[in-house]
């Protein structure tokens, strides 16, 4: 069985005052929470499975995922050191909740179609993540430098942006295999502060192939500040 691994323990400092009082995943966008559309696009892809990582203000989001009634089973793991700590510790939090299991894993403030996550299950690849491919990249996005196959050599914000077909969303899938490698590198690195790419790229430096699957053009955001909450708004409207 797949499990979901959603990631939505931070403060979210870039969009204040507007995060204050609440955690980013419950922004509305389109009339929405960030939440509320990222497990609808779950269910809907047929996944009933969900751990979801808080922090921040985190009773609201056991309260709002309650009023959803989405008939999901979700289990809530708490991330203590929430404001000292990266999105690499609330992976490495979630590890006994889905030991053993095929994961999806997704971060909390990113706006998506759900056919982008459609297309990513249904890859034949047990192990993806979905990129979206630009010639205009710049030096905040996690980028990926790719191989004739599509496969995932490098990783990472400090790549060259001239050199990396495209930006990777923070939607990925992984094998129990590979899910376990991940999280014995997460377990040995342990570095609190650090992006969860850089484990990608050490479980890639191992010997794992990890491949890309094109976003198709399809609408997707990453939500960090006013400005894309702003076109993230637009963007919904595009959104099946």
């Amino acid at each position: 069985m797949t499990t979901a691994v959603i990631l939505a323990a931070g403060t979210a400092t870039r969009l204040r005052p507007l995060t204050n009082n609440i955690p980013k995943c419950l922004l509305k966008v389109g009339g929405k929470s960030l939440l509320q559309r990222n497990l609808e696009s779950l269910k809907d892809n047929c996944i009933q499975r969900v751990v979801i990582v808080t922090g921040f203000l985190e009773e609201m989001i056991h309260a709002a995922v309650r009023s959803m009634n989405l008939g999901l089973e979700v289990e809530f793991i708490t991330n203590p050191a929430y404001d000292q700590t990266n999105n690499n510790h609330s992976l490495w939090l979630a590890r006994p909740a889905v030991s053993g299991h095929d994961i999806v894993l997704l971060d909390a403030d990113i706006l998506f179609d759900r056919r982008i996550l459609s297309h990513l299950l249904a890859s034949t690849h047990d192990d993806a993540l979905v990129i979206r491919r630009s010639d205009s990249l710049g030096h905040e996005e996690i980028k990926c430098e790719l191989d004739a196959n599509d496969a995932v050599l490098h990783i990472g914000k400090h790549l060259d942006p001239r050199t990396s077909a495209g930006e990777s969303l923070g939607i990925e899938k992984f094998s129990a295999h590979t899910s376990t490698k991940l999280f014995d590198v997460l377990s040995r690195r342990h570095v609190i502060n650090e992006f969860y790419e850089a484990s990608f790229q050490e479980v890639i430096d191992a010997g794992a192939t990890i491949y890309a699957v094109d976003s198709r053009g399809l609408p997707c955001a990453e939500i960090d500040t006013p400005d894309d909450l702003q076109h993230a708004d637009e963007l919904a409207k595009k959104l099946t």
